[in-house]
């Protein structure tokens, strides 16, 4: 599979707005203008989506509708997002990118991550416009896919080993211009730490709650986390996933533990 119709059948929504003035720097240091007429025009493209046969030009990502949100929109995203997260220490620490490597490595396969992490050198080397960035993604992607990309730009923090005030900080204001709210913000982000009322905060509840609320937040959380959520953007995010959906279910049995229920 050619770097070309990778990126291709990548780009999805986000061929538009400040990804698409991202991504068309990125592609611009990597493929020769020919190459890119091609691409950009569908020619030779035999990965697009069923009814997509020729490239059409996406709609302005303010728009109120929301298309549905794909596995290459969805690769796009994190790729940037990655890239503000990395960059926010000062510091691109090579933990993270092995990071970043290895989750696309076990989520599309060794060649499509060579082809990702190509395009993600680029960008990183880029001065990214975080809330054009995050505006874009909110008005296009669902809200559970939203969710599974905080939960990734956690995992990348926190893979030299420590999640930094200012990376914590960051992805603060990521979730902010992303639309995810304070009590789903500090649900995922107490996943991946480790104190005693975590078990609280991943269901979204206070120390106070009783069993039956206990019982009612685990409900409503197992189906906001469930990787059923997420099953339009494939296989391999569902299984990314599963990661929230059993931190929830360790939390509920931790509770039910302490509280004896």
């Amino acid at each position: 599979m050619g770097f070309a119709k990778w990126i291709g059948g990548a780009i999805g929504w986000s061929f538009g707005g400040p990804i698409g003035a991202i991504i068309g720097v990125a592609i611009g240091s990597l493929i020769d203008s020919s190459s890119q007429e091609g691409f950009l025009l569908g020619e030779g493209n035999n990965n697009r989506r069923q009814g997509r046969g020729t490239y059409r030009k996406m709609p302005n990502y303010e728009r109120s509708s929301r298309p549905k949100t794909h596995s290459g929109d969805f690769e796009v995203s994190l790729l940037v997002l990655a890239s503000v997260v990395i960059k926010s220490d000062g510091n691109s620490d090579q933990r993270e990118l092995d990071y970043v490597r290895q989750q696309f490595v076990s989520m599309y396969g060794k060649e499509r991550a060579n082809h990702a992490f190509r395009l993600f050198k680029n960008i990183n080397q880029q001065d990214i416009p975080t809330r054009q960035v995050c505006l874009q993604i909110k008005q296009m992607m669902d809200h559970a896919s939203r969710l599974q990309l905080l939960h990734f730009l956690f995992g990348i923090a926190k893979a030299d080993g420590t999640v930094t005030e200012i990376e914590v900080r960051q992805i603060y204001t990521i979730a902010g211009y992303l639309g995810i709210s304070s009590k789903d913000y500090n649900s995922i982000k107490a996943m991946f730490y480790n104190s005693s009322d975590n078990a609280y905060k991943i269901l979204e509840i206070d120390k106070s709650a009783s069993v039956e609320e206990i019982k009612k937040a685990y409900r409503r959380m197992a189906k906001k986390y469930h990787p059923d959520r997420v099953g339009h953007l494939g296989k391999e995010h569902q299984e990314g996933a599963e990661e929230k959906f059993r931190q929830v279910q360790m939390a509920y049995e931790q509770l039910q533990k302490e509280r004896r229920f």
